[in-house]
Order: C-alpha cells, then sequence, then structure tokens
C-alpha cells in the first residue's frame, strides 16, 4: 500500500503557509490548494479587496514555483500573454520571447476585462499545457496553475468568460467579506508591514509534481464513481439549467474527490468528499435557464438540490475502500 504521509504533509503545510495571509479563510484556501493537487485552474471570483490577487500570490510563495501576473485589460493583445518571435538582426533569425503565461503559476488578474480573442490565447496554455505562436509550440514548466480573479459586480468594459473558458477551470473560489473579528486581525496583521513579505516557501516544484502523482493513487470504489456520474447527469436533465455539466465536471469531481481524501488523512473517497466540492466544480460549469435567473435562482443552490435529491452510496463503499 502507497504511503500518503509526504504528499499530505505537503499538502497541509500549504494551506497553514497561506492561512497566515489570508485570515478566516479556511475554505477558500482548501479549494485553491485543492486545484493546484489536481493539476487543475481556479476561478476566484468576488468583490474587489478580499484578498483575490493575495490568495494566488500565496499559493505561489508558499508552493516555491515561478510566479508571473498578468493585468488583464481591454487593449491586451494575445501575444501579450503568449509570447512573440522578435527578429534579430545581428543572427538573422527570429526569436521567441516568452509571454508571462509560460510560468509555474500564473496570475490573470481581471480575466474578464480582456477581449474574447486574448481570453481565448489561454485556452491552449490551461488545456494541452503548451502555447504555439507561429506554428512552433512551446511547453509551459511543470507544475503549472492558471488562477483567475474576476470581479462578478462591475459589468462595464468586461467581456464574460464563454463556457469553452469557464470549463477549463477545475474550480470556482469565492472569498466573500471577513467578519468583524477577522477584519480586525487583518488590520493588526498589517500594521507594521504584510504577512506576505515574510511569507517563506513550504515545498517546491519536484515535491508539488510528486503530490499531485500521489493524489492519482487515491482510491475511488465504483459507486463513488457512479454517485458522481449520476450527480453530473442530473445537471443535464434539470428544468432550471439551460446548459448542463459537462464530463470535464465529472472528471473535476473524481479527481477533487482524491485530493480533499488525501487532506483529510484517508487514502480512500468517502461520498461526503463528492458532495462538500460539487458547488464549487459544477456551479460554474452549467447555465442557469432564464425563468430560474428571473426568480433570482442561482447555479450553486441548484445543484446543492440536485446533491441533497440524489441518495449516496452508504455503508458498502466505505467497507470496500477500508479493505
Amino acid at each position: 500500500m502507497q504511503d500518503f504521509t509526504m504528499a499530505r504533509h505537503t499538502a497541509r503545510g500549504i494551506v497553514e503557509n497561506v492561512e497566515k495571509v489570508i485570515v478566516g479563510k479556511s475554505r477558500a484556501v482548501e479549494l485553491t490548494v485543492i486545484a493546484l493537487m489536481c493539476r487543475g485552474h481556479a476561478l476566484i471570483e468576488d468583490v474587489p479587496g478580499v484578498g483575490k490577487t493575495m490568495l494566488a500570490r500565496s499559493i505561489a510563495r508558499s508552493a516555491g514555483c515561478e510566479f508571473k501576473r498578468i493585468q488583464f485589460t481591454p487593449d491586451l493583445l494575445p501575444t501579450d500573454v503568449t509570447g512573440v518571435s522578435i527578429y534579430n538582426q545581428r543572427t538573422g533569425d527570429f526569436e521567441f520571447r516568452q509571454g508571462p503565461i509560460i510560468s509555474q503559476v500564473v496570475l490573470a488578474d481581471e480575466v474578464n476585462r480582456a477581449t474574447p480573442k486574448t481570453q481565448s490565447a489561454m485556452l491552449e496554455a490551461m488545456e494541452e499545457r503548451q502555447v504555439t505562436v507561429e506554428g512552433i509550440t512551446h511547453q509551459v514548466p511543470s507544475p503549472f496553475m492558471v488562477m483567475a480573479t474576476q470581479n462578478p459586480i462591475e459589468y462595464e468594459g468586461t467581456f464574460p468568460l464563454p463556457e469553452a473558458q469557464l470549463d477549463r477551470f477545475i474550480l470556482l473560489v469565492s472569498l466573500g467579506y471577513p467578519t468583524n473579528e477577522e477584519e480586525l486581525a487583518i488590520i493588526e496583521g498589517q500594521q507594521v508591514a504584510h504577512p506576505i513579505d515574510t511569507l517563506e516557501a513550504v515545498t517546491n516544484a519536484k515535491e508539488i509534481i510528486e503530490l499531485q502523482e500521489s493524489v492519482r493513487h487515491i482510491f475511488v470504489d465504483d459507486l463513488i464513481k457512479q454517485y458522481i456520474v449520476t450527480v453530473v447527469d442530473a445537471t443535464r436533465d434539470h428544468p432550471d439549467i439551460a446548459l448542463g455539466a459537462s464530463p470535464r465536471g465529472s472528471l473535476a469531481l473524481f479527481r477533487g474527490g482524491q485530493a480533499l481524501a488525501l487532506i483529510r488523512d484517508r487514502d480512500f473517497v468517502l461520498p461526503d468528499d463528492v458532495k462538500e466540492l460539487t458547488a464549487s466544480m459544477l456551479s460554474h460549469r452549467v447555465i442557469v435557464s432564464a425563468a430560474a435567473r428571473m426568480r433570482g435562482i442561482k447555479a450553486s443552490e441548484i445543484i446543492d438540490n440536485i446533491v441533497s435529491e440524489i441518495p449516496v452510496p452508504g455503508a458498502q463503499a466505505a467497507d470496500r475502500a477500508r479493505r
């Protein structure tokens, strides 16, 4: 049986280290680390000033990975993301100047402010771990993760992400406002300097890759797999959903359940792991019908209702997992 002690130590170390900067948002921090563990990408959506960018920077610094930031604006060009070939007069050759997307941890800040053409420049990198510039393919380093932020409140001068782009993100993270006590702790913590200035790496790229490999060896019973597929399939026939989740949603729940089980000190996935992640991993993949939007129903509420109505595999799956 594989020993997951080191992988678990690495995952928990990142979570605990990031929480030194991001106060009172354990759920959001854990979800973002799960995205990293699953070789996925995270979409961080919330109002300005709640720590979206700081969360991304803290993850990158804690992981000991190369970090690049892209500030998305309406005049940003695709080549500003992927890179460009420049003619060198001295050598007579074209030289590739790589863009910021070719990094280990990439922050796409306010991604919905760029035009669809520029947004689509990230698609190949996010899915295939490569970029193609003028017919030449360039690999991105490993590990590779995109953390994109967007403000759901302001719509002037923004370009909503298309479904193809949203589907590339393994999960959606929302931070929310801090409580009074948490906000007081934030003020006191930044009285002299920002906590991120002294944040040290607790791991490195090699250990992150090993962690990602370990996640894939967490046991998932056939009954749990069937449960995942049933939940995702229910989004495709729901009357309040115009477009259901794709098979990427099933894969996200499958891999996310493995990562969550590893963090929770288990080498097998429980139905509760899947239930806990369903809203975060499916709500951005579905399109709510116009009638449901008129009634003020959110995608996450529909997903929660679906999960509550589908019977979960009981003791049989847990017993088989423990053997």
